[in-house]
């Protein structure tokens, strides 16, 4: 902003003493002028953010300049606008009192331009520097310390003291975008100023707290005064903070060479890694989580070379029907064999690329391979056999879904009856308006939906009324549990003929055992699919082992 932009208000009574300081003033500055105080307060509220300096006059009708500036210190940001006081010379109790009040300083009338102008521009300068100053070291919004000026504060406090032992707490609030989505960006203003207050309570006088940027703020905090138990109790305080879940990551400082930036890094890094995690309030950033966050960092480094590489391999665990024991289809399961690092667990890789986004390009490569493995089957004469293949979470939102499916088995001339689609049971429930739309136009092209992982969550018998899917798929825990029970106390039969009765296709998974084979067999299971028959295998060993299968085997 140019000096001659920069406003400056003149509250005076006297219209000739206005004409003669809009004369003085005019030429630099744009003048704004009041009669009485009152007056100026109104221009004040609707002008705070243009208006750099203000010239009073004590003596005023209706407000004089005395209550005035008893105003202006009410309002946090108005008392920062610097006040001189026109004063008449020699009048020294008014001066006096004029600072008392919070005038900032005065000139004598009759007014002097040269000084009038010096004593103007230099208490702007002055207040420009320290508007500066302030914006560096503090937050706007919560009035917390800057991240910058946080950092600055740390680097101080580990030189001042160094035999005392501190850490740095982290706060992180788990779906604060959806937060301000929902409730707007007042009220997540509002959450924000909120956690500022519960962070500062939390450091007391021996620590100090900072913003990090959006929903995340640091604190330096001696280590023995971390009650770490009662982070989970912080929010109970405030109405507002319940309808949120904080997290808190812990670093504890141990080298203070590490610099302060790596630390803050490291405090909310322990924070996201409990995100998601039931009753988990807090984590503590340590050599396991950092070995742990370095491999996961390698593995998402790696991803996309083994995609287009084509490191990971489709295996197929065959599903056994137990009316003959025969194959009668099987599940496609990815697995990644790194020139490196080997044979990878997909329990370690699929959560991170569920996490990272990176499943739904996972997904749709495996789709394809099974596409293409089902036309090797066609070409070389086989009975085809149906291969389930997974469509996680981030399938769901992806709006080419239907079309991407359909356009894969037409590519490879593959009848969609062949490609089932599971989909897990906590999809159908957090997706329920998508998911329904999706299967009927999926249902429609011909592909046959099972809900995976049926009695994991608590919303399966809703789920199957609304759903309707052809094949009912049970976990493994739940089969497992209900199969260690008492017959007359497990709910597997009710579940298997209730089923039935909807004309669903039952599949047991994670089947181990000779006994928990019989078990199903007698409550009408109609699939079962375990080690006790086979693990996943490449496709060429489940090819050799589905075609040289006998007519007819009791399992």
């Amino acid at each position: 902003m140019s000096v001659l932009h920069k406003r400056i208000l003149v509250a005076e009574d006297n219209e000739l003493n206005r004409e003669m300081l809009r004369e003085i003033l005019s030429g630099e500055y744009e003048v704004l002028e009041a009669g009485d105080g009152q007056q100026a307060l109104e221009i004040l509220k609707q002008n705070s953010d243009s208006i750099s300096l203000i010239l009073l006059d004590l003596m005023m009708p209706v407000m004089d300049g005395f209550t005035f500036l008893d105003k202006l210190k009410e309002n946090p940001e108005l008392s920062l606008i610097p006040v001189i006081v026109m004063t008449q010379s020699g009048h020294e109790d008014d001066e006096v009192a004029a600072l008392t009040h919070g005038a900032t300083d005065f000139v004598p009338k009759p007014y002097r331009p040269q000084v009038i102008l010096h004593r103007v521009a230099s208490l702007i300068k002055l207040r420009e520097s320290a508007a500066m100053v302030n914006q560096f070291q503090y937050d706007r919004l919560t009035g917390v310390y800057s991240k910058e000026f946080f950092c600055q504060k740390v680097r101080e406090r580990l030189l001042e003291n160094p035999k005392q032992d501190y850490c740095i707490v982290c706060t992180d609030i788990e779906n604060f975008k959806l937060f301000n989505d929902i409730f707007g960006v007042r009220e997540g203003d509002r959450l924000l100023k909120e956690v500022a207050e519960i962070v500062k309570k939390m450091v007391g006088r021996t620590g100090f707290c900072g913003r990090f940027g959006g929903d995340h703020f640091l604190c330096l905090q001696e280590r023995e005064q971390l009650d770490r138990q009662n982070f989970g109790m912080y929010q109970e305080a405030s109405p507002l903070l319940k309808s949120v879940v904080m997290r808190w990551g812990i670093y504890e400082i141990t080298n203070p060479a590490v610099p302060v930036e790596q630390m803050c890094d490291r405090a909310l890094l322990a924070a996201n890694s409990i995100k998601g995690q039931y009753n988990t309030y807090f984590a503590v950033y340590d050599d396991a989580l950092r070995r742990k966050l370095l491999r996961e960092q390698a593995i998402t480094d790696a991803m996309g070379t083994a995609l287009m590489e084509e490191q990971f391999v489709v295996y197929l665990q065959p599903k056994y029907s137990l009316a003959d024991g025969r194959i009668a289809g099987a599940e496609a399961l990815v697995r990644w064999i790194h020139p490196e690092w080997g044979f990878l667990s997909p329990g370690e890789f699929i959560p991170l690329f569920e996490k990272n986004g990176f499943i739904h390009r996972l997904d749709q490569y495996v789709w394809e391979r099974v596409c293409a493995l089902l036309r090797d089957w066609q070409r070389k004469g086989y009975p085809l056999l149906p291969v389930s293949v997974n469509v996680s979470r981030a399938d769901v939102y992806y709006l080419r879904l239907v079309d991407t499916l359909w356009e894969l088995t037409q590519k490879y001339g593959v009848d969609p009856a062949y490609l089932h689609l599971e989909i897990t049971e906590s999809a159908y429930a957090e997706n329920t308006g998508a998911i329904i739309s999706t299967i009927q136009q999926l249902r429609e092209l011909g592909f046959p939906i099972e809900m995976d992982d049926f009695g994991s969550g608590y919303s399966s018998l809703n789920m199957l009324s609304q759903m309707k899917p052809d094949i009912l798929k049970l976990d493994m825990k739940f089969v497992q549990n209900e199969i260690a029970k008492p017959a007359e106390e497990s709910i597997l039969n009710d579940i298997i003929v209730m089923a039935h009765r909807m004309r669903l296709g039952v599949v047991a998974e994670g089947v181990e055992t000779q006994e928990q084979v019989q078990r199903l067999r007698e409550v009408g299971c109609d699939y079962v699919q375990g080690y006790v028959f086979a693990k996943p295998m490449p496709a060429a060993e489940f090819e050799k082992l589905w075609t040289n299968q006998p007519e007819k085997q009791n399992p």
